[in-house]
């Protein structure tokens, strides 16, 4: 069989014309220079990226992985006296999501709203797009956060803020007042001390991931550094006794509001300063929300009796009169105007103008006085000024230039109307008596030491004035529910028309009642105010002296104050037995 020829031949590339041909000089020149010129441009890039660019590069790089964490610092604490906690920050988580990574079903997302108090579609719109951070819900309880990542959805993630807690709730919750989420004061003391509470924020440099995790740290790290502890002059079981006293009161008499204020007679410090209603300092409220108002100091009004022992103090302290000299409490007229009490009398004792609450009495004796030497009294005592207390939102009040008095408006301011003061402003008033005659400055910071007061009448004179102030709370006084069990009390009711748009309304009054115990060493001042009671009467010594009986009792039990009288009061009012208190 012969063999198939086939169509190629061998090649032998030894002797290949191509190969055989000599290659140009140049040709290999231009490669080699090639190769040069895109090492030599490496190189170059290199060294731009090295060296000359490093700044932006880095900069480039920080852009995308390098963060600069805020290091928060805790914010200081706010206590009591005692050392007892009103205020402090825990850290808690907050929720947020990368929008871009975010992946839920229906049933997911229902749920996740809910835990996040959101609805749907805010839920829709925080989660859309193709961005890179998102709040879902700040600061939340650590149980929410549980159940968010039981969810097991993609893309959601959380942060450590510090949340403030106030452990006492309502009861102090106008003292404290309460912070944004951000932790700046918005009312009360932080507020007024956020300078020294906030304290300084650190930092931390690290690297990110793209998920947000800290992968590592760069750079320095600067500590944050904690914000400064305030202690108040506050006692919390005094605070929290008075709110719950003065809450009680404003429910059973349908009343629309109430205060109370304690003093330390020797010290002027705030042991308690209650309003009901209240609010709670954990939760966020609308601006001018009229739970946020701190009645006790910010709202004023006609003081009604509570002004007769200031004008009846001067008159025994400038000689004109002593506890003894009798004055006829006949109904009289100043230009035109009748001058009456509710219940008459032909005769009292100017302590008897105390107890009986006499109108007439009270002015009669403030007509003796120059209306320049009247006005300079009630200014010594505190109104128409502006308490200097290291407390946001106390007011002046109003006392009107004494050159613009016409005779009825100084025989009214008498009684306490035409003048108008805050509960504060009152109780501090009455430390005049407390405190021998001094004006005690007041602080809502715990005192150090001594504290001086100014001079406004002699201690005989208010020695004087304290025994006609306990014939009030005694039998045939206006205000006999204001006694207190194992101590001596003594003080003033008031009870005083609202003043409205067409003038004094006929069925809307504040009953309040202030007074100082024991009378035999004074400690405390407590002045109480109930805001329009409608039910179970509306004088002050029917619904704000039973408060005041409370409040002293259980506020000198836990200063530790021994018990002045032995015998035990029972009261038993009967109809026509306490007399009402003069309008």
């Amino acid at each position: 069989m012969k063999r198939r020829a086939t169509g190629a031949r061998s090649v032998h590339y030894a002797t290949s014309p191509l190969l055989a041909s000599k290659t140009p000089p140049w040709r290999s020149r231009f490669v080699v220079v090639l190769v040069a010129l895109a090492f030599a441009g490496l190189a170059g890039r290199a060294v731009y990226i090295q060296i000359v660019g490093t700044d932006f590069y880095l900069k480039q790089g920080a852009m995308r992985y390098a963060r600069t964490l805020a290091l928060p610092a805790s914010r200081g604490r706010i206590l009591d006296r005692n050392g007892n906690v009103l205020a402090t920050s825990v850290p808690v988580p907050s929720v947020w999501a990368i929008p871009k990574d975010f992946e839920a079903n229906t049933t997911q997302r229902r749920a996740l709203a809910r835990l996040l108090d959101l609805t749907g579609t805010e839920l829709k719109d925080r989660t859309d797009g193709d961005g890179e951070f998102a709040w879902l819900h700040r600061q939340v309880d650590e149980s929410v956060w549980e159940q968010v990542q039981a969810l097991g959805v993609k893309g959601v993630h959380q942060v450590r803020e510090y949340k403030r807690k106030y452990p006492e709730g309502e009861a102090a919750a106008h003292v404290v007042g309460f912070t944004s989420i951000e932790e700046a004061g918005q009312e009360g003391i932080e507020l007024r001390f956020q300078k020294e509470l906030q304290g300084k924020t650190g930092s931390r440099g690290v690297v990110k991931d793209r998920l947000g995790q800290v992968v590592e740290d760069r750079g320095e790290r600067l500590e944050p550094v904690n914000g400064q502890d305030i202690t108040l002059s506050i006692d919390s079981k005094v605070q929290f006794f008075a709110w719950q006293k003065v809450r009680d009161a404003v429910r059973a008499h349908h009343a629309q509001a109430g205060s109370v204020v304690v003093l330390d007679a020797r010290t002027g410090e705030v042991l308690a300063l209650a309003n009901y209603p209240s609010f709670d300092p954990g939760k966020r409220y609308p601006k001018g929300s009229p739970l946020l108002r701190n009645r006790a100091m910010t709202d004023i009004f006609e003081p009604g009796s509570t002004m007769k022992p200031f004008i009846v103090g001067w008159s025994v302290e400038s000689g004109r009169v002593t506890p003894n000299t009798v004055i006829s409490t006949q109904p009289f007229q100043v230009t035109g105007t009748t001058i009456r009490d509710e219940h008459a009398n032909p005769q009292l004792t100017v302590a008897g103008i105390i107890q009986k609450s006499s109108n007439v009495g009270t002015v009669k004796l403030a007509m003796q006085m120059d209306r320049k030497e009247m006005w300079e009294l009630l200014s010594s005592v505190g109104f128409g000024q502006r308490p200097q207390i290291e407390f946001p939102g106390a007011i002046t009040g109003r006392l009107r230039p004494w050159k613009t008095w016409r005779p009825i408006e100084q025989a009214t301011m008498a009684y306490g109307y035409g003048v108008s003061t805050s509960l504060f402003q009152l109780a501090r008033a009455y430390t005049v008596f407390a405190h021998d005659g001094e004006l005690m400055p007041v602080t809502i910071r715990k005192a150090d030491g001594p504290v001086q007061g100014l001079r406004v009448m002699s201690p005989k004179t208010a020695r004087e004035m304290r025994q006609m102030l306990s014939m009030v709370t005694s039998t045939g006084g206006t205000a006999p529910l204001a006694q207190a069990i194992g101590y001596s009390v003594g003080g003033k009711t008031g009870t005083a028309k609202k003043s409205t748009a067409k003038g004094y309304s006929g069925d809307k009054h504040r009953a309040w009642f202030v007074g100082i115990a024991p009378i035999s060493d004074p400690r405390i001042v407590v002045a109480v105010m109930v805001d329009e009671p409608t039910v179970g009467g509306y004088f002050g010594g029917l619904v704000a002296a039973p408060v005041f009986s409370e409040v002293v009792q259980h506020t000198l039990r836990t200063m530790g104050v021994a018990p002045d009288i032995e015998v035990k009061p029972q009261i038993v009012v009967k109809p026509g037995d306490t007399a009402q208190e003069n309008l």
